[in-house]
């Protein structure tokens, strides 16, 4: 398989091939922070709209039609993949996703169940399929899954952690039981991408988001082997993959060598030291801090100019915030930066 968008900035510059213009998406840019998003959700609860594959690919279009991003993004969540495991799962308002049956200790690791992937996740395949069929070839569509440190910080704190202390206690007294549940999320995930290469997906971006939170020492001895597995085997679709984690900066380089042809740079390192870090045989993905776009105008053009003054016109860099959109992020903000890196890029190209 290869990638099945030969024409796509995106994709180019996942490959570091020279652009007209810098590409831009923006994580969880189909969302809360646009009027029309909300208005559907009034009817429908998130799961709701990710169990039918029609609302969720009306989701992702909803950025399309409003800005001129280079990427839409499949409308899921990362912790899709754990309910046909067993997983129960909800999104309770003000508290986000909540696990029923969170896992407390190494006999829950081993309760967790086999799935086809093709089945269970079928409307998430199929979004992804209409996506790619409706979107012009200059857009590519963006597949994604959790890391499998970031799922099973989920699966053991029972939701959303400030410190993963409950996730660290169990992986420091339960090594092995900790080393099944990453081999199980990492085959079920590996599945997963792959299905999602061969629907219509033209990148695949791995979220270990909260990775982050682990020492140089623990990621490389609790996580990095399965990451390593995870990116062998999904680079079999040779679909571009993005390997991203916030708070990351003292991880980069596991990262970069656990895999992934573009590794993800939030805002807390500046995107030349970041590049630096990662190597200049890799792209990047970044990194404008998610709260500039509460700025005035002037500021935002100003911040994502420097971004682009930082990646130096070398190809390989895919302009995105740092983090997901915030909820209440004014549209108008994402326009102007949207515009400005194609503007800014193009001048300078």
């Amino acid at each position: 398989m290869t990638g099945n968008v030969p024409d796509s900035p995106m994709v180019d510059a996942c490959r570091r091939r020279p652009v007209a213009r810098t590409p831009v998406w923006i994580m969880r840019q189909a969302g809360r922070y646009l009027p029309e998003y909300r208005a559907l959700r009034e009817k429908h609860s998130l799961l709701d709209i990710c169990r039918h594959a029609e609302l969720a690919a009306e989701v992702a279009l909803q950025p399309i039609r409003r800005f001129e991003l280079d990427a839409a993004i499949v409308f899921a969540d990362i912790l899709l993949p754990l309910v046909p495991m067993g997983v129960e799962l909800d999104f309770v308002t003000g508290k986000g996703p909540v696990i029923g049956n969170p896992i407390l200790g190494p006999a829950d690791v081993d309760k967790l169940q086999p799935f086809n992937v093709e089945e269970a996740l079928e409307p998430t395949l199929q979004a992804l399929a209409t996506l790619r069929s409706e979107l012009p070839a200059a857009v590519a569509v963006v597949g994604f899954a959790g890391g499998p440190f970031t799922l099973a910080s989920y699966l053991i704190e029972g939701g959303p952690s400030r410190r993963y202390l409950t996730t660290k206690r169990f992986m420091y007294e339960h090594p092995e039981a900790f080393d099944r549940l990453l081999s199980a999320l990492t085959g079920a995930t590996a599945e997963y991408l792959l299905a999602q290469a061969a629907a219509g997906a033209d990148v695949l971006q791995v979220f270990d988001s909260w990775a982050g939170c682990l020492g140089p020492d623990d990621y490389r001895r609790y996580v990095y082997p399965h990451a390593l597995r995870l990116f062998r085997e999904i680079a079999t679709s040779q679909v571009p993959t993005i390997h991203f984690g916030v708070g990351a900066l003292g991880l980069l380089e596991l990262l970069r060598d656990a895999g992934g042809d573009v590794i993800g740079l939030d805002w807390r390192v500046p995107l030349d030291e970041g590049w630096r870090i990662v190597g200049h045989d890799r792209a990047v993905q970044g990194n404008l801090d998610p709260a500039v776009l509460f700025a005035p105008p002037r500021e935002i053009e100003a911040r994502v100019r420097e971004i682009l003054s930082q990646a130096g016109g070398r190809p390989g860099h895919i302009f995105n915030l740092g983090h997901g959109i915030l909820p209440s992020t004014p549209p108008d903000a994402v326009r102007l930066v949207v515009d400005t890196v194609h503007e800014v890029s193009a001048a300078s190209a």
